[in-house]
């Protein structure tokens, strides 16, 4: 069975109070019923985010790393230093990240072969523009995107994977493709994978749903048989808006 995965990225939100105070309402939700919860905070809090929740099954992911292990790269923060303070997973390829800071899909193919060499997990978000939508060409965008970054991988490098697809047009505009919409991305996304690694990885593969889900539509969105969980964006700031989301899977 594919695993169920709710996960909050703060971007560029929450200060050491804030995170402090954030953690501890999530903490007192209870249990998340199977649900794997992850949270990302920005990367200045990940350490004291990681030992706060040391007695918590949510786990504390990163936004960003880089591709290279050390190196003259000012600003930037590595999977080993990522590791060694106990964060396992990473977001990739976050449409931001791509039309913010230019990242491309070669870029983000080194990063991916950089953390599944080191043992940590990827999320790998992915997804199209208005214009691609509009167009009909939202399929062969995410296509290519995951080909270009993922399809270089060997078969075993996939059980680091999860997929993220992310609509850019619906990422904090308060727009959401609906649950057809997703249901029929998140079944394109895991029949290229089926071609391109075989049926039991791609039945395996977890493929969240991001853009602008709410505790309102989260139940519909997660109902469809390809949705497997969500990331959640501006919802994972508030503690009572995230729990409901985890509990609507």
């Amino acid at each position: 069975m594919r695993k169920k995965i709710v996960a909050g990225n703060w971007k560029m939100n929450n200060d050491k109070q804030e995170t402090t105070t954030l953690i501890t309402a999530l903490k007192a939700k209870g249990a998340f019923n199977g649900v794997e919860v992850k949270i990302a905070p920005t990367a200045i809090h990940l350490s004291q985010a990681v030992t706060e929740l040391n007695d918590s099954a949510i786990e504390v992911i990163g936004q960003n790393m880089h591709q290279a292990t050390n190196g003259a790269y000012t600003g930037e923060v590595s999977v080993g230093m990522l590791q060694s303070i106990g964060v396992k997973s990473v977001i990739l390829g976050h449409s931001e990240r791509r039309a913010y800071f230019n990242e491309t899909d070669e870029a983000l193919a080194e990063k991916v072969k950089t953390a599944v060499a080191h043992d940590m997990e990827v999320i790998f978000c992915f997804g199209e523009e208005l214009e691609d939508r509009k167009a009909d060409n939202h399929f062969a965008v995410v296509e290519n995107q995951l080909r270009k970054a993922l399809f270089d991988l060997d078969s075993a490098d996939w059980k680091y994977i999860v997929l993220a697809y992310e609509p850019v047009w619906a990422i904090g505009t308060g727009e959401t493709a609906s649950p057809e919409q997703a249901q029929e991305m998140h079944a394109f996304i895991r029949n290229l994978v089926e071609e391109g690694f075989g049926a039991e990885i791609a039945e395996n593969v977890a493929i969240l749903y991001g853009g602008s889900v709410k505790p309102a539509n989260a139940q519909e969105i997660f109902s469809k048989s390809d949705v497997d969980g969500g990331l959640i964006g501006g919802a994972a700031l508030n503690a009572d808006d995230f729990f409901a989301i985890v509990q609507s899977i």
